[in-house]
């Protein structure tokens, strides 16, 4: 797509906050005006405002006619398709919470949570490198980068540059602290060593977020953020091959003398950790959100063929044993979707969502893994060949468990919560 195409996807997308905008309204005022009473109007946790439902709609057209078509292709040669990544940038899908004034949509965390879920459906390779673009990499600028920084950097991963986060290492995964990446300060640069594993969207990324630690001695104070570009010298050493989200870059990268700017530094020297626990509480959300995507796009694939496929004279899901395993899915996409979206919507009002992240996110990806598996035994033999493309969301729902917060992880977040209410 031309870029006036893309800028009229986003004009389209902020139409109803025009609309908003002229009657007065500030966002958190939009849900009161639909309530003739002086009482706040209470909705579902996952029902949708104007602008979401556009932005909702915008995002099922796209993932339909342009994803859908290339999803076998793309996760068989492992490698995301250019057009698809240029697709996500021009629909306005890559700086969804991005000020208007710096080139993005200015919506909110929920309508990014929005847009995952309904990439998932279709194929959550996508989704993720769209997640991790938007919750952990623009994320970290618009908090706290400078202005300066910002103005730079968010213009162009609203347009044209995908972005990397960079923090797993070979010896710091769940502790996610334990870096051993080295940062030293020669004049006006930041000189660092060492290397990073597991790294989504680096094989396509133009820009990264490096954490790196200035002084081992330091612990976690040691630890700061750096903006770098791809051409200042990252080499991608190692390009993984996986089970599943195959079209998702996955790889080891290397520093050898990486000289980054001081200007480059995100916050604070020292102040890393701060910004990734942050980050991750919020990029939890939207892991549930890919993974509960992936758990319907399943569902929605398989359930349809119970009803068609017969077998001793009526519909295979009419049976009491698959109609009821239906069903439970059925239930348990539900659950995971409230955890999901009210974590979001927690988010988005200022609440504390730590918790609820956690919850949804070790929920979804139970969910995920164990729907996507029914689904392949719903459909019998043709559910265990690819064609249907059944197969692909069990693989991929494998990492749900893994990535951001292993499941262990999240049930020791849990815990503490619920050691220190009642304790």
């Amino acid at each position: 797509m031309s870029s006036a195409i893309r800028s009229a996807a986003i004009q389209a997308l902020r139409a109803s906050r025009a609309l908003r905008s002229a009657a007065g309204l500030r966002p958190t005022q939009h849900l009161r005006a639909m309530s003739s009473s002086a009482q706040p109007l209470l909705r579902s946790l996952d029902a949708y405002t104007d602008e979401e439902q556009m932005l909702r709609e915008t995002v099922v057209k796209f993932a339909e006619d342009v994803i859908a078509p290339k999803v076998r292709e793309m996760d068989e040669n492992e490698m995301m398709d250019p057009a698809v990544i240029q697709g996500l940038f021009d629909t306005g899908l890559m700086g969804i919470e991005t000020s208007e004034d710096l080139g993005g949509a200015g919506f909110s965390f929920t309508s990014a949570i929005i847009a995952i879920e309904e990439l998932a459906k279709i194929d959550p390779s996508v989704s993720v490198m769209c997640d991790v673009h938007n919750t952990l990499v623009n994320t970290v600028l618009r908090k706290y980068g400078t202005q300066a920084q910002k103005e730079k950097y968010l213009p162009k991963l609203a347009s044209t540059d995908l972005g990397s986060f960079c923090l797993s290492e070979p010896a710091s995964g769940s502790d996610a602290f334990a870096l051993q990446t080295r940062a030293k300060k020669d004049g006006n640069h930041w000189v660092l060593n060492g290397s990073k594993m597991w790294i989504t969207n680096s094989y396509e990324a133009n820009v990264f977020l490096i954490f790196a630690t200035i002084d081992p001695s330091l612990g976690y104070k040691g630890i700061t953020c750096f903006i770098a570009e791809k051409d200042m010298g990252i080499q991608i050493a190692k390009k993984e091959q996986k089970l599943g989200i195959r079209a998702s870059s996955t790889c080891t990268l290397n520093f050898d003398d990486l000289k980054i700017p001081e200007e480059n530094v995100i916050g604070e020297v020292g102040k890393g950790y701060k910004i990734a626990i942050e980050i991750l509480n919020e990029g939890r959300i939207g892991i549930a959100a890919q993974m509960l995507g992936l758990a319907q796009g399943a569902f929605n694939k398989a359930v349809p063929y119970t009803y068609q496929r017969s077998q001793f004279g009526q519909p295979v899901g009419t049976f009491q044993g698959m109609a009821f395993q239906i069903a439970q899915a059925a239930i348990d996409i539900e659950s995971a979707r409230l955890l999901t979206y009210n974590a979001a919507r927690r988010k988005d009002e200022g609440l504390e969502f730590t918790k609820e992240a956690a919850m949804a996110k070790y929920w979804a990806s139970v969910v995920a893994q164990k729907v996507s598996g029914q689904a392949i035994e719903w459909a019998g033999g043709v559910g265990f060949t690819r064609e249907t493309g059944i197969e692909k969301f069990w693989r991929d729902s494998k990492i749900g468990a893994i990535y951001e917060g292993t499941s262990n992880i999240q049930l020791q977040t849990i815990a503490k919560f619920v050691q220190k209410q009642y304790s």
